[in-house]
């Protein structure tokens, strides 16, 4: 992109309709949100009603129903400030947002009709099926109210924010190029170039400084944006400091734009302890509140499978041992949390029982599995005993999946990043299984696409999220896809 093509976007950028729609996004989107849940209720309502009673029920219950339940829907996003532009402009994380909105907002409902005592005014299965019928349609709805104000932002119809760019020429086109303003519903409504560096203006750099940012300054007041961005290295101390003088004084809000290793992080954010601010770029994947409640829901779970799961466990065992020799579990070395290793209980599958320095990985049609581990394997049957596992605090039952140390080592080589799998303990199931990505890694690409799955769980982890996983790992054909 030449200056002059970034000079014509800045002339031609700010068109006033574009404009004008930012301001009615949050009462259009509440609205929006509105008009689903009501619909949702009014649907589950008369739809219930007709199945069970031959009738659409009480049509005023119903809008009572569908009134408090909007309420409390719309009420939750607006104190968690969803009703805003940047929200809309990305569909990463809408989702589980909404996901998380509608749970908030049932557990409240329920919450208010036990206080006010009015439990049996409100049918416990129409509350049932709206819960459930409103899981789907408020995921579609969302994820197309995203869609379109994304598209809109993108071909110029929603403008996000008006913005005056400020820099040297290369620091500003850098910017530009990397990240793409306009995209994400920017504006770029003027470009001021900083020439106190030319040679010749060296003579004296301060007063040429300071005359390119009066100038600047004058035109910024002009054209009003809403913000500046300064872009320049962050080293140049002196020179930033003269910037944000400059247009201190204007009603704007002032950005510096960030570096370039920035752009590897999806949250970095401003952190302040005492009178310490610093950059924060990564946290922790769980917090200790998230670790505990993970620890919590895994060795429940892990307790009552392996009860449930008993009978079903000693017949598998006596089935290995009938078909081979050898015993039913097979314990393998693997890296858990922080990198910390431990040994991984399996039932047996294959007629070795390789854990040395060098592990031949499992090929289709591989003549060391037994009969029966073909059955088990197919069925991620042989992965039971890790049960086990998780209640000793050495896995948990979602998180991505340990590999053998010596396919570790191998991987951690050739891959980027590879270790940071271990970031999280690693699970029984994962968000890499469930998509289809298990069984052989025959070339660096199948594994590095498995190990992307595996980052994008470590930095999108929630509660529900492992429980979606849990559930498509028992009911999903593409979790049980490319077994061997």
């Amino acid at each position: 992109m030449s200056v002059n093509d970034l000079n014509y976007a800045a002339a031609t950028a700010a068109d006033e309709k574009a404009n004008a729609w930012r301001h009615w996004i949050g009462v259009v989107t509440a609205l929006v949100d509105a008009v689903v849940v009501i619909a949702i209720v009014c649907i589950a309502s008369v739809a219930y009603h007709i199945q069970a009673y031959g009738h659409i029920g009480d049509p005023q219950i119903s809008l009572e129903l569908a009134m408090m339940v909007t309420a409390i829907f719309v009420f939750t996003n607006v104190m968690r400030g969803r009703y805003q532009l940047s929200n809309y402009l990305s569909t990463k994380g809408q989702i589980a947002s909404a996901f998380t909105v509608w749970n908030i907002t049932m557990v409240a409902f329920i919450a208010i009709v036990f206080l006010a005592k009015i439990v049996d005014h409100y049918s416990r299965a129409v509350v049932l099926v709206t819960y459930l019928t409103g899981i789907p349609l408020i995921t579609l709805a969302r994820s197309g109210i995203v869609r379109t104000i994304s598209i809109a932002s993108k071909t110029g119809r929603i403008t996000s924010e008006r913005v005056f760019l400020i820099g040297r020429e290369a620091d500003v086109m850098s910017f530009v190029s990397r990240h793409q303003p306009w995209n994400i519903g920017f504006a770029i409504v003027d470009v001021a170039f900083l020439r106190s560096g030319d040679a010749r203006r060296i003579n004296d750099p301060a007063a040429a400084l300071a005359a390119d940012l009066a100038t600047a300054a004058a035109r910024c007041r002009q054209m009003r944006p809403d913000a500046v961005f300064i872009a320049m290295p962050w080293s140049e101390q002196e020179t930033i400091d003269a910037c944000i003088d400059a247009f201190m004084n204007l009603p704007v809000a002032i950005h510096l734009a960030p570096e370039r290793i920035m752009d590897r992080f999806d949250n970095p954010h401003i952190v302040r302890i005492g009178s310490l601010a610093s950059l924060r770029l990564t946290r922790p994947a769980l917090s200790a509140i998230e670790i505990a409640a993970k620890r919590i829901f895994d060795t429940g779970l892990s307790i009552a499978a392996l009860v449930l799961l008993s009978p079903l466990l000693a017949i598998i065992a006596a089935l290995i041992k009938l078909d081979s020799p050898g015993p039913a579990l097979f314990v393998q070395r693997r890296y858990g949390f922080n990198q910390q290793p431990f040994r991984i209980f399996k039932f047996r599958t294959m007629t070795v029982r390789d854990d040395g320095d060098v592990i031949r990985q499992a090929t289709r049609n591989d003549p060391r599995i037994t009969r029966v581990g073909n059955v088990l394997r197919r069925y991620n049957l042989d992965e039971l005993p890790q049960l086990l596992n998780v209640l000793a605090g050495q896995m948990s039952l979602v998180g991505p999946r340990p590999h053998a140390l010596a396919h570790d080592h191998e991987f951690q080589r050739k891959i980027a990043l590879y270790a940071r799998r271990h970031n999280v303990k690693p699970g029984i199931t994962g968000w890499a299984q469930v998509n289809g990505l298990r069984g052989e890694t025959d070339t660096d690409d199948k594994m590095a696409k498995r190990v992307a799955y595996d980052h994008w769980y470590i930095d999108n982890w929630s509660f529900w999220l492992d429980l979606a996983i849990l559930l498509r790992t028992v009911f999903s054909r593409r979790a049980y896809r490319n077994a061997l």
